[in-house]
């Protein structure tokens, strides 16, 4: 199975540029190419204020991510330097080491802090920073491990989905899938909601795996892979599924948009939208950033479109957050950006540390928590 990096995929199709082996992001165009918008000014109606921020040490090669629970923040490093801060005051309470090259995480439930690594491994420390137990899984754990009614699901890169048992780490069932012959090397994982798990996979499709005993609910497709070429029949899924009610809805690379009924997997809309990044919903409206980093309000029930905002164009946006006024995103020189939830008009913007900002940012008591590529967290609102 071959598997090309994401970010090559995007720079061969669009042209937007060449990939600094150092910076391992946006290098220099070259001539005629075309370049990431150049940010505006403007006048502001809103303002970011930091509460704390902290670091857990460069991501790597890997997009990790910070996990929270009711009093804590989890993150780690990309050389595998765990640590627990405090979630009202980013103070460190402990670090361990993990001793394993982190490809994913961090995962947290039932009492468990989850990594998972490079060669397939998957720890599981107490919330006081114990190893509980260690297993190896079929291949790379790209996606981060997710808890559920007992039982951890970890998603590998060989299109694997296993199922952990949330007491010892001992295999309870694996759910397989073929491959097309080329794939995008993404960080898609599973998202879990009342005892489902819900996936999506190369080829466009999406699918909803019972969590008790890894057993096939339904499989529907997003979008289907077209194009004369390998490489422009990828259609992969390469983010996470997001519900809201009854409701699943996932976006492809390469691909369409699509909205499911979550029992069934009974269609309900669709539409020509295309992103690797991954979607957020509240209320009554969906949020993607597409590939060419244009940010968009859509109508859940019909798709339809409400606003959309262009001035980001190839600037490697993250995956949208939103709150009662505000969708936030990041990008690849550390900007984070407040759009109107009614508009989609910039609202407020800050620099964090420069570095690019990969993931989207996660809801934390009445703010927000973001996380950059070399490991600085900060807990943020914005008003």
């Amino acid at each position: 199975m071959k598997k090309l990096p994401l970010l090559l995929i995007l720079l061969g199709l669009s042209g937007c540029g060449t990939v600094d082996t150092v910076k391992g992001w946006m290098g220099k165009t070259t001539a005629g190419a075309a370049e990431p918008a150049k940010l505006t000014e403007f006048a502001g109606t809103a303002k970011f204020t930091e509460r704390w921020h902290g670091n857990f040490g460069d991501s790597g090669a890997n997009p990790l991510q910070a996990a929270l629970t009711s009093d804590a923040v989890y993150g780690v490093s990309g050389h595998g330097v765990l640590a627990r801060l405090d979630r009202a005051t980013g103070r460190q309470v402990w670090s361990v080491e993990s001793k394993i090259v982190v490809s994913a995480g961090v995962g947290t439930g039932e009492g468990l802090v989850l990594i998972g690594s490079d060669k397939g491994e998957v720890l599981a420390y107490s919330e006081d920073g114990k190893l509980r137990w260690k297993h190896t899984v079929s291949s790379e754990v790209l996606g981060v491990p997710q808890v559920g009614d007992g039982v951890v699901v970890v998603r590998s890169g060989d299109s694997h989905i296993t199922g952990l048992s949330v007491a010892d780490g001992k295999t309870l069932w694996v759910y397989e899938r073929s491959t097309p012959a080329l794939v995008v090397r993404s960080h898609a994982g599973v998202t879990v909601h009342r005892g489902v798990a819900y996936a999506g996979f190369a080829g466009g499709k999406l699918v909803a795996i019972k969590i008790a005993d890894g057993s096939l609910l339904w499989e529907n497709s997003v979008s289907l892979p077209r194009g004369n070429t390998e490489l422009e029949r990828i259609s992969d899924v390469t983010s996470n599924p997001v519900l809201s009610d009854t409701q699943v809805c996932a976006i492809a690379f390469q691909g369409r948009l699509a909205c499911y009924e979550a029992g069934q997997g009974s269609p309900l809309w669709n539409r020509d939208v295309e992103s690797d990044k991954g979607l957020f919903i509240l209320r009554k409206q969906l949020y993607v950033s597409d590939s060419r980093g244009i940010v968009m309000a859509l109508d859940k029930d019909s798709g339809s479109t409400v606003w959309k905002n262009d001035q980001l164009l190839l600037r490697d946006t993250s995956a949208p957050y939103a709150d009662d006024h505000f969708v936030v995103i990041g990008d690849y020189q550390g900007f984070l950006h407040g759009l109107s939830r009614e508009d989609g008009h910039f609202a407020a913007r800050i620099k964090l540390d420069g570095s690019a900002i990969q993931n989207a940012p996660v809801e934390m008591d009445n703010g927000m928590l973001v996380q950059t590529r070399s490991g600085g967290v900060y807990s943020l609102t914005i008003k």
